[in-house]
């Protein structure tokens, strides 16, 4: 958004589900391979965790956190087509995973598809309103298309319900910036620094302020 770059993160999520409670799954099912997915790509192990996943759709063809799982894991390795057909699955499988849609909507915001990304978000913020990552997703979107008010909207709803998500603060100061609002953007820019240890978003912020100085 700012100076045109694009900075979204594509973060992993916990879902408290059965796969994860008690003692765990048990050997050789497709709950067992979901969760061994999940570890791996907790450890940035994509590659094992699409093997992973593929074992479990194997065994369950109808178990849609593999294939939200697997979705991740394309992700992470830049393949969106394959990740945006994966959250898809899921979905069809099970219609209320509000982080389906989210992470479905981020794919569609690394491939400028605002629009759809706009409508997945939305999706996902009616089943979880407390989703902080779907508001700032969005916030994203309506950024890349000059429609600065929703987008610091939703940046402000997002930091309501996680006052340290840092990239909300970035995309509404520069949201702030290009409407003028400088007082407004300057205190976001700073806030952002206090908040990652990100050096590029750091490094920009602090060009940004100086620039918003002048």
């Amino acid at each position: 958004m700012c100076r045109g770059r694009i900075v979204v993160v594509i973060a992993l999520v916990l879902l408290v589900g059965s796969i994860l409670a008690g003692c765990g799954p048990a050997k050789g099912t497709a709950e067992l391979h979901a969760a061994q997915a999940f570890e791996l790509n907790n450890q940035g192990r994509y590659d094992e965790a699409i093997q992973e996943c593929g074992k479990a759709i194997d065994l369950d063809p109808n178990l849609a956190l593999a294939y939200y799982y697997r979705g991740i894991a394309y992700a992470q390795n830049g393949q969106y087509d394959l990740a945006i057909a994966d959250y898809s699955k899921a979905i069809k499988l099970e219609p209320n995973l509000a982080d389906a849609y989210n992470y479905r909507a981020f794919v569609y915001n690394l491939t400028w598809q605002y629009d759809l990304a706009i409508a997945d978000c939305t999706k996902a913020v009616k089943l979880d309103p407390n989703l902080a990552l779907a508001y700032n997703n969005r916030a994203y979107a309506y950024g890349n298309k000059g429609q600065w008010d929703l987008c610091i909207a939703d940046c402000s709803k997002a930091i309501k319900l996680e006052p340290n998500l840092a990239l909300a603060y970035y995309y509404r100061a520069c949201a702030y910036k290009l409407q003028g609002k400088k007082a407004e953007a300057t205190a976001d820019f700073e806030k952002l620094i206090t908040l990652t240890d990100d050096p590029l978003l750091i490094e920009d912020a602090k060009n940004e302020i100086e620039e918003l100085s002048k």
